[in-house]
């Protein structure tokens, strides 16, 4: 019997191998990322899918600058649901059978404090006069030195995959199941107890974390572009992390082993769902088959 495995992946998936992401690029990575997660489903593990969409939210804002004085620039929120069909339609195409794509909120506090500072750098570089003049829109732009100025939003922390359950029918179904891409589109309660965009964006691998017990994911695969999280990266003491414990992760954790811009986000999540009693594993997508009988990746077990 195979396992209930939510896999996580990150924009190496999406976008060709120099980061690039026109249509024949993404179209190339998605159909070589489904191919592992088609050999998953033949050996009899139900999964689920989740994903990144930086550079595609990027190519929109960038459609947003270049028109906003022909067509009204659409909001984050817009954004983040158009990348969500788009890419689901590519995995729709390259993985066929019974799969399903659902378009997902995730909600988040609206007194959630990253509203009141936005850190989350998203699109490309622009000059001061650029960034000046969407800063009349109500946008926050941040200089990066050396590098140009560049919008900022606010990346509040999920508190509920809402459209779970929609994702759990089709589960039920026989479906493969694609929810919750680029972390969910962020949405707040109203004082009237209805739903609303805002301009903010959700990490993928913590609104993976949140998705995993609620559509019942025995395992949670954060796939990236590395076979597994290293200790000690960087330096001549490097290692490969293999299995360990929650307790072990932290401890590691504590010491500093895990950048905040790259490694960092995957680790968290994973500690997360595994201290709620899963296993979670940190590997790239040709290693996945290896990482869930053991042989393979970063494995952290409860």
């Amino acid at each position: 019997m195979g396992e209930r495995v939510l896999i996580a992946l990150g924009g190496n998936a999406m976008t060709a191998p120099d980061g690039s992401a026109s249509p024949v690029d993404q179209r190339q990575a998605v159909e070589g990322a489904m191919a592992h997660v088609a050999a998953l489903i033949s050996e009899g593990h139900q999964v689920i899918l989740t994903h990144g969409n930086g550079p595609q939210v990027g190519n929109l804002l960038l459609k947003n600058q270049l028109a906003a004085d022909v067509v009204p620039p659409v909001p984050l929120d817009w954004c983040g649901a158009q990348t969500q069909a788009t890419i689901g339609v590519l995995i729709l195409n390259a993985l066929g059978g019974r799969t399903a794509v659902v378009v997902t909120r995730t909600l988040v506090d609206a007194g959630d404090p990253a509203f009141q500072n936005p850190v989350k750098p998203i699109g490309r570089y622009f000059t001061e006069a650029e960034a000046r003049r969407f800063e009349e829109l109500g946008q926050t732009w941040r200089e990066f030195p050396g590098r140009g100025f560049r919008r900022v939003v606010a990346s509040p922390r999920p508190l509920e995959i809402l459209d779970a359950p929609a994702a759990l029918a089709l589960m039920d179904a026989g479906y493969t199941v694609v929810v919750a891409g680029g972390g969910g589109v962020p949405v707040v309660r109203r004082a009237d107890g209805s739903l609303g965009g805002v301009e903010a964006v959700v990490d993928k691998d913590t609104a993976a974390a949140v998705l995993a017990p609620a559509v019942r994911a025995t395992v949670l695969v954060l796939a990236t572009d590395v076979p597994g999280a290293v200790a000690g990266f960087g330096t001549a003491e490097a290692r490969p992390i293999g299995r360990v414990t929650v307790g072990e992760m932290r401890a590691l954790q504590a010491a500093g082993h895990f950048a905040s811009g790259s490694m960092g986000p995957k680790v968290e999540a994973a500690l997360r769902f595994a201290e709620g009693g899963g296993r979670a594993v940190i590997t790239s997508l040709e290693h996945i088959g290896g990482a869930l009988t053991g042989g393979a990746g970063t494995i952290i077990e409860p």
